[in-house]
């Protein structure tokens, strides 16, 4: 059987293979194992159509248990994540497919550190999922309630702004895309209290256009609006705001790695970095390992997925972390990843650097990469397949000695991932292409 959890939660196509009933029997087993009778869980949701009826379902399950739901609406993940964590809660669970298309929806459920629950305790709540229905539930007397907690989003929002705070950004431009997600209403006041000057793009969610041409996996309207506007920098949060692209004044992406080494690298200056370790996935490139250790700083590498990229801060001690995706953990401010935060940060290192982050991008030149998304049908069966294998192989030693390939089938989507890096842009390219192309053809 496939395991329902991924690398970021359950995910699939909104009551078609991930239906309410998987919902209401996540709400049982999240209540009979994590939280327990007389007990409270914190929920949320973005703004897609289908959150509504999943977190009815959540709370129909875990009120039948005894615990009681207090349902906090629309809120980014990082929000749920700081609410989940406050002391108030014994658990939390996120309503959001994140970047993926309107039409999917996922669960995930956060311990009461607002962290992700570790692997064994989501295998151990699988296995309660599919016998959930046998949980010993309450009798009608100590039933659970469902409580409208919607004024707790204000704790979050006074913390991310006094952080903003100290930014100090006064006469910088920001344009701000919220891809009509959880972040609509947050991420423009905090921005705001930096002192800059914000205009707001796609901010009006009508339930189905969450992402839709616009936020972190479509940055182009932000990179045309910074352009025609004239603005210093731009910044695009995803569905849940737990990740954020940057745009320079030229209206040009900044690479999820240089935003990375852009923090990283400003902390070795002035010794703030923990551990003086950065610690990032498989996937972040070459390039930006030799800037951070030319500046006197290590890489630590973790398989893909915020929740390694964190388990691996908290074992090294190192205070930031994060993917090229865009999801950025700074310790000292969160847990989780939080898009707003990073963008607060870059703006933070802009102002004190008195440079755009164009120039600051500079100091992390990057190892020409390409990445490929192949829709397969056995996209975990990549590495049986012995053409494919011969086929990755050779293709290795043609990038030697400062290439690589990394081959992965995708947790949260049904695709193969491959990312090719190297000295010669072309040959990347080429790589990629005839992996990606040999994959549709075998594993399909």
């Amino acid at each position: 059987m496939t395991r329902l959890f991924g690398t970021d939660g359950i995910r699939g196509v909104a009551n078609v293979d991930l239906r309410p009933s998987l919902a209401t029997a996540l709400g049982r087993a999240t209540a009979h194992r994590v939280v327990g009778v007389g007990g409270s869980l914190v929920v949320g949701q973005d703004t897609r159509r289908s959150g509504d009826m999943f977190v009815a379902a959540i709370t129909a399950g875990a009120t039948s248990m005894g615990v009681d739901v207090h349902r906090v609406g629309v809120v980014p993940t990082p929000a749920l994540a700081f609410l989940a964590g406050s002391g108030e809660f014994a658990a939390g669970i996120m309503v959001s497919a994140s970047h993926n298309p309107a039409e999917d929806n996922g669960l995930k459920v956060l311990d009461p550190d607002g962290l992700k629950l570790d692997d064994d305790l989501e295998d151990e709540l699988e296995a309660l999922i599919l016998r959930a229905e046998e949980l010993p539930g309450v009798g009608p007397e100590r039933l659970g309630r469902a409580l409208d907690a919607g004024s707790l989003l204000e704790q979050y929002l006074a913390h991310r702004s006094a952080l903003a705070g100290a930014v100090h950004a006064t006469g910088l431009h920001v344009v701000l895309d919220t891809a009509n997600g959880a972040a609509h209403r947050v991420a423009p006041a905090i921005l705001r209290s930096t002192g800059a000057r914000v205009t707001v793009i796609h901010d009006e969610p009508d339930g189905d256009n969450i992402n839709r041409g616009c936020g972190a996996t479509a940055p182009e309207s932000l990179m045309t609006a910074v352009r025609d506007l004239g603005a210093d920098v731009g910044f695009a949060l995803d569905g849940d705001a737990d990740r954020c692209v940057a745009v320079d004044a030229l209206g040009r992406l900044v690479d999820g790695d240089q935003v990375l080494g852009i923090l990283a690298l400003e902390r070795l200056a002035r010794g703030a970095l923990d551990r003086h370790s950065l610690v990032v996935s498989v996937l972040s490139n070459g390039g930006l390992q030799g800037a951070v250790e030319a500046a006197g700083g290590r890489i630590v590498r973790t398989p893909v997925g915020d929740k390694h990229i964190l388990a691996a801060m908290l074992v090294s001690g190192a205070g930031l972390g994060g993917e090229k995706s865009g999801h950025v953990i700074v310790r000292e401010h969160t847990t989780s990843g939080d898009g707003i935060v990073t963008a607060a940060e870059l703006l933070r290192v802009m102002t004190t650097a008195g440079t755009g982050i164009d120039e600051l991008a500079r100091q992390i030149p990057l190892l020409p990469q390409q990445q490929r998304a192949i829709r397969v049908r056995h996209r975990d069966q990549w590495e049986a397949d012995e053409v494919l294998a011969r086929a990755i192989a050779d293709a290795g030693q043609r990038l030697a000695p400062r290439g690589r390939i990394l081959v992965r089938p995708s947790g949260t989507e049904p695709v193969l991932r491959v990312m090719v890096e190297g000295d010669d842009g072309v040959l990347v390219a080429e790589v990629a292409d005839a992996i990606a192309a040999l994959a549709g053809e075998r594993l399909n």
